[in-house]
Parts: structure tokens; C-alpha cells; sequence
């Protein structure tokens, strides 16, 4: 009677590998901003509790306070959430509105040389003018409401957006523009076909920086135009009056978070349209 020897024993380390790699992957990109966030806390008492003394404890209050008396009393909380619901919606409107002028621009800039060396100073003279010393400018022309807010969101946002297409679209590889030269390609298709599918990788690019500027362009333009419903930048501005410092510092994370949140989902929408072929994660 003959006995099937026993199966070996299957290897278990062939399947190990992904999922190693993966959690080494998820480790090295949460763990350290994690560390960086308790490390900041940390300093954060330090300097609450000693370095500054109590009667001026008020400038710095440490971070439970934050909590108890911001974010965990609901008419606080839900002050900030409805103001940053307004600051979202000049914010993305902002943003939505920076995309198409600063992709329009870039493409007929990669289209025409002239238009190149007419326009693109007025772009970088754009980037490098105070927007402060615009912001009384634009109330006195648009008002104080809600379009001087997204003026001031686009030309925050508009730069990034006009240079990285602008680099995508002039950065195609020569030997494939040469084969589409080959072809006798339209300028249509090549930009259609070749330099619009590159130059995606640097247009996410772009709109990541663009997302983060337009929060910053909507809390800035709500800061100073205060008339019609008040966003994040009024709400600040009425706490730093009032010396409310737990209140202040719960608004400024608030407007922060957002900004990260909305730098993460055009991360991911990038990774989502280029990553099949771009590792977007590089960048």
C-alpha cells in the first residue's frame, strides 16, 4: 500500500513581498508627517507652559484648549464650518475659473512665439506685484462682495497654472514631434494628440499649487472685503479683534486642513488620469 507523501509546504514568502512593500510604502509617507505633527505639539506646550508665563498665556493657548473652546463648543464650530463653506465655494470657483484662463494661455503661447514674448512677462509682473496693494484697487472697481473675493482667488491661483502648462507643452520629446512631423500632423493633432496628453502631468502639477493658492487668495480677499456673507478670512479678523486666541488658532487650522484636502484630491485626480503611464507619485 503506497502513501502519498505530503504536499509540500506552499511559500509563503511569494506572497509576502507586495504586501510588505505596501505597508512599508503606507509607513514611510504617514509616519513622518505624524512624527512632524507630534513634534509640533510638543513645542507647542513647551511654549505655552513655559516660555510664556500665565498672565500671557492667552497669546498662545495650548492645543486642548483649541479643542474645548473652538472646536468642541457647537457655536463656535458651527461658525467656522458655515464660513467655510463660503470661503470653499470663492475658493473653487477661483480656481475653476484660474485653470481655463491659465491653460488657454499657456496653449496659445505654445502656439505662437509672439504671443509668448508679448504675454508671458505680464504673467511673471503678475506673480511678483503685492496682491495687497491690489486689493483696495479691486474693491474700489468690483465692490466688496463676493466677485472682488474671487478676483483676488484667480490672480493668486493664475500663475502656477499658465507656467507648469506652459512647461508641459514646450517640454515633448523631439524625436516624437519630429514623427509627427513626418505624418504632416496638423497643429491641431500635434497639440491635440502629442504636447496635450505630455504636458497632463504638469498641468495636475500646476492645479495642486493652484488649489493651494486659491485658499489662500479666498481667506485674503474675505479678510479685506467684508461686506455680503463673511468666509474664514472675516471670521479671523473678528477673532484676532477680539484677542479670542483659542477661537483664532481653531479658524487657522480650519482654513489649513482645507487647503491640504484640496491639494490631496487633485493629487489624487491626477494619479487617477495620468498614473497609468506617469508615476505621478514622484512628484
Amino acid at each position: 500500500m503506497t502513501t502519498t507523501p505530503p504536499a509540500p509546504p506552499k511559500n509563503r514568502t511569494l506572497m509576502r513581498p507586495a504586501t510588505v512593500k505596501k505597508s512599508r510604502r503606507a509607513s514611510t509617507t504617514w509616519i513622518p508627517p505624524v512624527l512632524v505633527a507630534l513634534g509640533i505639539v510638543a513645542i507647542w506646550y513647551v511654549v505655552s507652559y513655559v516660555v510664556l508665563d500665565e498672565k500671557r498665556r492667552f497669546l498662545l493657548p495650548p492645543p486642548h484648549e483649541v479643542f474645548t473652546k473652538a472646536f468642541f463648543d457647537p457655536t463656535v464650530f458651527g461658525d467656522i464650518m458655515v464660513a467655510l463653506g463660503r470661503t470653499a465655494i470663492v475658493a473653487l470657483v477661483g480656481l475653476a475659473i484660474a485653470i481655463i484662463i491659465g491653460v488657454a494661455w499657456a496653449v496659445a503661447m505654445s502656439q505662437a512665439r509672439w504671443i509668448e514674448r508679448s504675454t508671458f512677462p505680464y504673467a511673471v509682473i503678475l506673480q511678483c506685484i503685492p496682491i495687497l496693494a491690489l486689493v483696495p484697487l479691486i474693491g474700489f472697481w468690483f465692490g466688496f462682495d463676493y466677485p472682488a473675493r474671487i478676483i483676488v482667488c484667480v490672480m493668486i491661483a493664475l500663475f502656477p497654472m499658465v507656467s507648469n502648462t506652459l512647461f508641459g507643452l514646450q517640454s515633448v520629446d523631439k524625436g516624437q514631434r519630429e514623427l509627427f512631423q513626418l505624418q504632416k500632423a496638423s497643429r491641431w493633432t500635434v497639440l491635440t494628440k502629442l504636447e496635450f496628453p505630455a504636458a497632463l502631468p504638469a498641468i495636475f502639477a500646476g492645479m495642486r499649487i493652484s488649489a493651494g493658492l486659491a485658499v489662500v487668495g479666498a481667506i485674503v480677499g474675505d479678510y479685506f472685503f467684508r461686506r455680503g456673507e463673511p468666509g474664514l478670512g472675516s471670521l479671523i479678523s473678528n477673532y484676532q479683534s477680539r484677542v479670542q486666541s483659542a477661537e483664532l488658532f481653531a479658524a487657522i487650522i480650519t482654513a489649513s486642513l482645507f487647503g491640504v484636502v484640496i491639494f490631496i484630491l487633485f493629487g489624487w485626480l491626477g494619479k487617477r488620469v495620468v498614473g497609468k503611464w506617469y508615476d505621478f507619485s514622484a512628484n
